[in-house]
This record gives C-alpha cells, structure tokens and sequence, in this order.
C-alpha cells in the first residue's frame, strides 16, 4: 500500500496572514500608530482612535500578548499603567509610514500629518540592503519556501 499523499493546506503558508491575526484589525493599527506618536496612556489612545474603551482594551491585551507592546506601570493608586512598543512592535515603523503614504496619496485631499527628518519633509522609500538600489516591481523576483507551493497556487497534483 502506497503512502497517502500529504494533504494540501487551505490556504497559502503566508507571514502577511499571520501578520494580520494580530494587527488585522482597525484599533490594532491605529494604537500602534499613537505610540509611535508618543502617546502612551490608555486615555490618549480612547481619545485619539476614537476605539471604543472595551475594543480597545481587548486590542491593546492582544497587541501585549502578541509581544507588540509592553504595560508599565507609572501609578499605584489606583493602579495604571502606560504602554509602550517593544522591539517587535517598533519595527512596525515602516508599515505604518506604508499605510500612511498609501492614504495621503490615494484617501485624503491634504495629508493630515507629514514627517521630517532634520526639518526635511520625508517619504520613505524601499531600498535593497544590499546595493542600496531603490526596489520596483520590476526588479524583485519571488522565491517559495513552501512546500507543495508555487507563486500562483498549489502544485498540482
């Protein structure tokens, strides 16, 4: 009797969807952003979201279990704390800068926010560590590291 082919996942093996599962949703993001603004106390992030309190608690819970965010502890009566990115959750910087770019260009008429580096207006911009060239669709190639996958799919049968 010959061995029952290995089954084929439902979906493609994807770091983007794993990505999602914790920031997938609207209040996840936008927390992120107002501690990237600086603003770390849970009033500021209600206020600044306009996330309803119990969404939002339940976002930030799963942004600290993820590793994303850390509570500190700033009060002992009553208790409160301050949260703030860990390393895992500053390296978010470039993809909220994407979505930023991405919605000054094509969602509003006049960018709500701009950031400078050295009194300088920036956009950032995706380069190769490598040679240090800008990177366009044109240049990447895709490599697959799934089994039983291809770029447009599963490998037939």
């Amino acid at each position: 009797m010959s061995p029952e082919p290995a089954a084929k996942p439902a979906a493609r093996p994807c770091s983007i969807a794993a990505a999602l599962q914790v920031l997938g949703e609207r209040w996840a993001l936008l927390a992120v952003r107002e501690l990237f603004y600086g603003n770390h106390r849970f009033e500021q992030i209600v206020r600044n979201t306009g996330a309803p309190r119990d969404r939002l608690t339940n976002r930030l819970r799963a942004l600290e279990e993820a590793g994303v965010l850390e509570r500190r502890q700033y009060q002992d009566r009553p208790v409160r704390h301050e949260y703030h990115l860990t390393e895992a959750g500053r390296q978010l910087a470039p993809v909220v800068q994407a979505l930023r770019v991405w919605g000054d260009r094509w969602m509003v008429e006049e960018p709500p926010v701009t950031l400078h580096h050295h009194g300088h207006r920036v956009d950032p911009s995706w380069s190769c560590r490598e040679c240090g060239e800008e990177l366009s669709r044109g240049g990447l190639t895709l490599e697959i590291h799934s089994p039983g996958w291809r770029h447009d799919g599963p490998v037939p049968d």
